[in-house]
Protein backbone atom coordinates (compact mmCIF):
# COMPACT_ATOMS: atom_id res chain seq x y z
CA UNK A 1 0.00 0.00 0.00
CA UNK A 2 1.27 3.53 -1.29
CA UNK A 3 1.88 5.56 1.76
CA UNK A 4 0.91 9.31 1.79
CA UNK A 5 2.67 11.83 0.34
CA UNK A 6 3.94 14.74 3.00
CA UNK A 7 2.39 18.45 1.74
CA UNK A 8 6.10 19.35 0.37
CA UNK A 9 6.36 15.91 -1.57
CA UNK A 10 2.54 16.97 -2.95
CA UNK A 11 4.68 20.42 -3.98
CA UNK A 12 7.58 19.20 -5.01
CA UNK A 13 5.46 16.41 -7.32
CA UNK A 14 2.95 19.03 -8.56
CA UNK A 15 5.63 20.64 -10.42
CA UNK A 16 7.55 17.80 -12.15
CA UNK A 17 3.87 16.11 -13.02
CA UNK A 18 0.60 18.39 -13.23
CA UNK A 19 2.63 21.71 -14.25
CA UNK A 20 5.52 19.76 -16.11
CA UNK A 21 4.77 21.27 -19.11
CA UNK A 22 4.26 25.38 -17.93
CA UNK A 23 6.89 25.08 -15.75
CA UNK A 24 9.00 22.17 -15.09
CA UNK A 25 9.73 22.21 -19.28
CA UNK A 26 10.49 25.83 -19.66
CA UNK A 27 12.58 25.86 -16.55
CA UNK A 28 15.03 23.27 -17.84
CA UNK A 29 15.02 25.15 -21.19
CA UNK A 30 16.39 28.80 -19.99
CA UNK A 31 18.77 26.95 -17.80
CA UNK A 32 20.13 24.73 -20.95
CA UNK A 33 19.96 27.78 -23.40
CA UNK A 34 21.42 30.53 -21.88
CA UNK A 35 23.91 28.27 -19.20
CA UNK A 36 22.85 29.42 -16.12
CA UNK A 37 24.24 26.20 -14.09
CA UNK A 38 27.55 24.97 -14.08
CA UNK A 39 29.49 22.32 -11.96
CA UNK A 40 30.85 23.32 -9.46
CA UNK A 41 28.42 26.39 -8.90
CA UNK A 42 27.25 27.36 -5.02
CA UNK A 43 23.80 29.52 -5.89
CA UNK A 44 22.40 31.59 -3.47
CA UNK A 45 18.41 31.30 -3.73
CA UNK A 46 16.83 34.52 -2.74
CA UNK A 47 13.11 34.75 -1.49
CA UNK A 48 11.56 37.49 -0.92
CA UNK A 49 8.69 35.29 0.33
CA UNK A 50 6.36 35.98 -2.62
CA UNK A 51 4.96 33.42 -5.21
CA UNK A 52 7.89 33.80 -7.70
CA UNK A 53 10.73 33.31 -5.02
CA UNK A 54 9.49 29.82 -3.35
CA UNK A 55 8.88 28.42 -6.41
CA UNK A 56 12.33 29.20 -8.01
CA UNK A 57 13.39 27.60 -4.16
CA UNK A 58 11.56 24.64 -5.08
CA UNK A 59 12.31 24.21 -9.08
CA UNK A 60 16.17 24.75 -7.94
CA UNK A 61 15.74 22.10 -5.27
CA UNK A 62 14.68 19.59 -7.71
CA UNK A 63 17.13 20.74 -10.66
CA UNK A 64 19.69 19.42 -7.94
CA UNK A 65 17.89 16.17 -7.31
CA UNK A 66 17.42 15.41 -10.72
CA UNK A 67 20.73 16.76 -12.90
CA UNK A 68 24.24 15.12 -13.23
CA UNK A 69 25.60 18.82 -12.96
CA UNK A 70 27.06 19.07 -9.50
CA UNK A 71 26.44 22.13 -7.77
CA UNK A 72 25.40 23.24 -4.37
CA UNK A 73 22.43 25.56 -2.63
CA UNK A 74 21.88 28.25 -0.12
CA UNK A 75 18.47 30.01 0.20
CA UNK A 76 18.60 33.07 1.29
CA UNK A 77 15.82 35.21 2.82
CA UNK A 78 16.69 39.53 3.37
CA UNK A 79 14.74 40.85 5.44
CA UNK A 80 14.00 44.62 4.21
CA UNK A 81 11.99 45.10 7.59
CA UNK A 82 9.24 43.22 7.04
CA UNK A 83 5.80 43.45 9.11
CA UNK A 84 5.66 40.62 11.40
CA UNK A 85 2.76 38.99 9.62
CA UNK A 86 4.71 38.89 6.82
CA UNK A 87 8.05 37.61 8.35
CA UNK A 88 5.64 34.87 9.96
CA UNK A 89 4.22 34.01 6.58
CA UNK A 90 7.77 33.08 4.96
CA UNK A 91 9.09 31.54 7.89
CA UNK A 92 6.09 29.13 7.55
CA UNK A 93 5.95 28.82 4.11
CA UNK A 94 9.43 27.91 4.11
CA UNK A 95 9.14 25.26 6.76
CA UNK A 96 5.84 23.92 4.96
CA UNK A 97 8.19 23.70 1.76
CA UNK A 98 11.09 21.93 3.29
CA UNK A 99 13.80 25.13 2.47
CA UNK A 100 16.64 25.47 4.66
CA UNK A 101 16.77 29.33 4.59
CA UNK A 102 19.09 32.45 5.79
CA UNK A 103 17.74 35.31 6.78
CA UNK A 104 20.02 38.58 6.77
CA UNK A 105 17.93 41.22 9.02
CA UNK A 106 18.30 44.88 7.28
CA UNK A 107 16.99 47.92 7.47
CA UNK A 108 16.86 48.60 4.05
CA UNK A 109 12.66 49.80 4.09
CA UNK A 110 13.78 52.50 6.85
CA UNK A 111 16.68 53.92 4.91
CA UNK A 112 14.79 53.97 1.36
CA UNK A 113 11.26 55.18 2.42
CA UNK A 114 13.17 58.10 4.40
CA UNK A 115 14.74 59.36 1.05
CA UNK A 116 11.96 61.92 -1.56
CA UNK A 117 13.57 60.96 -4.13
CA UNK A 118 13.60 58.07 -6.10
CA UNK A 119 13.19 55.66 -2.83
CA UNK A 120 12.56 52.86 -5.03
CA UNK A 121 15.45 52.87 -7.22
CA UNK A 122 17.36 52.97 -3.96
CA UNK A 123 15.88 50.19 -2.04
CA UNK A 124 16.52 48.03 -5.18
CA UNK A 125 20.07 48.68 -4.85
CA UNK A 126 19.97 48.28 -1.12
CA UNK A 127 18.51 45.05 -1.19
CA UNK A 128 20.92 43.85 -4.39
CA UNK A 129 23.82 45.06 -2.66
CA UNK A 130 22.50 43.30 0.79
CA UNK A 131 21.56 39.82 -1.66
CA UNK A 132 25.21 39.79 -3.06
CA UNK A 133 26.76 40.21 0.01
CA UNK A 134 24.86 37.93 2.16
CA UNK A 135 25.59 35.38 -0.71
CA UNK A 136 29.33 36.04 -0.60
CA UNK A 137 29.60 35.12 3.03
CA UNK A 138 27.84 31.54 2.36
CA UNK A 139 30.49 30.96 -0.09
CA UNK A 140 28.42 31.53 -3.45
CA UNK A 141 29.38 32.68 -6.57
CA UNK A 142 25.97 33.18 -7.80
CA UNK A 143 22.23 34.52 -6.44
CA UNK A 144 18.82 33.22 -8.27
CA UNK A 145 16.16 35.70 -8.90
CA UNK A 146 12.91 34.87 -9.38
CA UNK A 147 12.28 37.09 -12.60
CA UNK A 148 9.87 35.43 -14.86
CA UNK A 149 8.76 35.56 -18.84
CA UNK A 150 6.29 38.75 -17.94
CA UNK A 151 8.73 40.76 -16.16
CA UNK A 152 11.23 40.32 -19.00
CA UNK A 153 8.22 41.73 -21.12
CA UNK A 154 6.84 44.26 -18.96
CA UNK A 155 10.46 45.88 -18.47
CA UNK A 156 11.03 45.75 -22.14
CA UNK A 157 7.84 47.66 -22.47
CA UNK A 158 8.39 50.26 -19.96
CA UNK A 159 12.08 51.26 -21.12
CA UNK A 160 10.27 51.62 -24.73
CA UNK A 161 7.53 53.70 -23.15
CA UNK A 162 9.02 55.52 -20.06
CA UNK A 163 12.61 55.37 -20.50
CA UNK A 164 13.19 56.14 -24.01
CA UNK A 165 15.57 53.24 -24.66
CA UNK A 166 15.15 49.75 -25.79
CA UNK A 167 16.19 47.44 -23.21
CA UNK A 168 15.47 44.05 -22.37
CA UNK A 169 16.14 41.91 -18.96
CA UNK A 170 19.10 39.83 -19.40
CA UNK A 171 18.69 36.09 -18.14
CA UNK A 172 22.05 36.48 -16.62
CA UNK A 173 24.30 38.69 -15.77
CA UNK A 174 28.19 39.32 -14.21
CA UNK A 175 28.03 41.68 -11.19
CA UNK A 176 29.79 44.69 -11.10
CA UNK A 177 30.01 45.84 -7.73
CA UNK A 178 30.82 41.98 -6.42
CA UNK A 179 33.80 40.73 -8.67
CA UNK A 180 33.12 36.84 -9.05
CA UNK A 181 29.44 36.97 -8.26
CA UNK A 182 26.85 36.00 -11.20
CA UNK A 183 23.22 37.11 -11.08
CA UNK A 184 21.17 34.40 -13.34
CA UNK A 185 17.20 34.34 -13.40
CA UNK A 186 16.40 30.45 -14.05
CA UNK A 187 12.69 31.14 -14.43
CA UNK A 188 13.17 33.44 -17.69
CA UNK A 189 10.83 31.30 -19.77
CA UNK A 190 7.85 30.45 -17.45
CA UNK A 191 4.74 32.53 -17.45
CA UNK A 192 3.13 34.27 -14.36
CA UNK A 193 -0.51 32.87 -15.21
CA UNK A 194 1.19 29.33 -14.83
CA UNK A 195 2.84 30.38 -11.21
CA UNK A 196 -0.55 32.02 -10.37
CA UNK A 197 -2.18 28.57 -11.39
CA UNK A 198 0.43 26.41 -9.69
CA UNK A 199 -0.46 28.34 -6.67
CA UNK A 200 -3.72 27.73 -6.59
CA UNK A 201 -3.68 23.95 -7.30
CA UNK A 202 -1.54 23.72 -3.96
CA UNK A 203 -3.54 25.84 -2.01
CA UNK A 204 -0.28 28.24 -1.67
CA UNK A 205 -0.26 31.74 0.39
CA UNK A 206 2.44 33.93 0.14
CA UNK A 207 2.98 37.72 0.77
CA UNK A 208 2.16 40.30 -1.75
CA UNK A 209 4.25 43.17 -2.12
CA UNK A 210 5.33 44.19 1.27
CA UNK A 211 6.89 47.87 0.42
CA UNK A 212 5.76 50.24 2.70
CA UNK A 213 6.15 53.06 0.05
CA UNK A 214 3.53 51.09 -3.05
CA UNK A 215 1.22 50.86 -0.12
CA UNK A 216 0.98 54.00 0.38
CA UNK A 217 1.38 55.14 -2.63
CA UNK A 218 -1.55 52.87 -3.85
CA UNK A 219 -3.64 54.63 -1.11
CA UNK A 220 -3.19 58.39 -2.00
CA UNK A 221 -4.81 56.99 -5.82
CA UNK A 222 -1.37 56.36 -7.49
CA UNK A 223 -0.20 53.37 -9.08
CA UNK A 224 3.31 51.10 -10.87
CA UNK A 225 4.14 52.01 -13.95
CA UNK A 226 4.57 48.67 -14.76
CA UNK A 227 0.90 47.69 -13.14
CA UNK A 228 -0.04 49.84 -15.90
CA UNK A 229 2.09 48.27 -18.52
CA UNK A 230 0.88 44.58 -17.17
CA UNK A 231 -2.74 45.90 -17.56
CA UNK A 232 -2.12 47.06 -21.13
CA UNK A 233 -0.48 43.89 -22.20
CA UNK A 234 -3.18 41.59 -20.16
CA UNK A 235 -5.84 43.45 -22.99
CA UNK A 236 -3.71 44.06 -25.89
CA UNK A 237 -3.41 40.13 -26.11
CA UNK A 238 -7.08 38.99 -25.99
CA UNK A 239 -6.90 40.51 -29.19
CA UNK A 240 -3.61 38.95 -30.45
CA UNK A 241 -2.52 36.05 -27.87
CA UNK A 242 1.05 35.55 -29.47
CA UNK A 243 2.13 39.32 -28.57
CA UNK A 244 4.15 39.01 -25.43
CA UNK A 245 5.85 35.87 -27.18
CA UNK A 246 6.58 38.02 -30.44
CA UNK A 247 8.26 40.70 -27.87
CA UNK A 248 10.34 38.16 -26.27
CA UNK A 249 11.44 36.87 -29.45
CA UNK A 250 12.46 40.46 -30.80
CA UNK A 251 14.68 41.21 -27.72
CA UNK A 252 16.65 37.35 -29.16
CA UNK A 253 16.73 38.29 -32.34
CA UNK A 254 17.40 42.28 -32.15
CA UNK A 255 18.81 43.47 -35.83
CA UNK A 256 20.98 46.17 -35.21
CA UNK A 257 21.99 47.39 -38.77
CA UNK A 258 18.12 48.68 -39.07
CA UNK A 259 18.49 50.93 -35.69
CA UNK A 260 19.98 54.46 -36.45
CA UNK A 261 21.60 54.06 -33.08
CA UNK A 262 22.49 51.68 -30.02
CA UNK A 263 24.50 51.07 -27.22
CA UNK A 264 27.39 48.72 -26.81
CA UNK A 265 29.05 48.44 -22.72
CA UNK A 266 27.78 51.77 -22.39
CA UNK A 267 29.44 53.56 -25.36
CA UNK A 268 26.72 55.14 -27.75
CA UNK A 269 27.32 53.87 -31.29
CA UNK A 270 25.29 55.13 -35.02
CA UNK A 271 24.42 54.04 -37.75
CA UNK A 272 26.79 56.69 -39.67
CA UNK A 273 29.82 54.97 -38.44
CA UNK A 274 28.91 52.55 -40.72
CA UNK A 275 26.67 53.71 -43.21
CA UNK A 276 29.42 54.87 -46.22
CA UNK A 277 31.03 51.04 -46.55
CA UNK A 278 27.83 49.15 -45.58
CA UNK A 279 26.95 46.51 -48.27
CA UNK A 280 23.14 47.04 -48.50
CA UNK A 281 21.35 43.57 -48.00
CA UNK A 282 17.88 45.80 -48.93
CA UNK A 283 16.88 48.92 -50.23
Amino acid sequence: MPRDLTPCEKIERSIIKRFRKELWKPFIVAVKRYELVKAGDRIAVCISGGKDSMLLAKLMQELQRHTNIPFELEFLVMDPGYNPINRQRIEENAALMELPIHIIETDVFDVANSQTANPCYLCARMRRGCLYKGAQQLGCNKIALGHHFNDVIETTVMGMFYGAQLQGMMPKLHSRNFPGMELIRPMYCIHEDDIISWCRYNDLRFIQCACRFTEKTEEQGGGSKRKEIKELLRKMCQETPDLEKNVFNAIHNVTLDTLPGYKWRGEEHSFLEWYDDYDPVFD
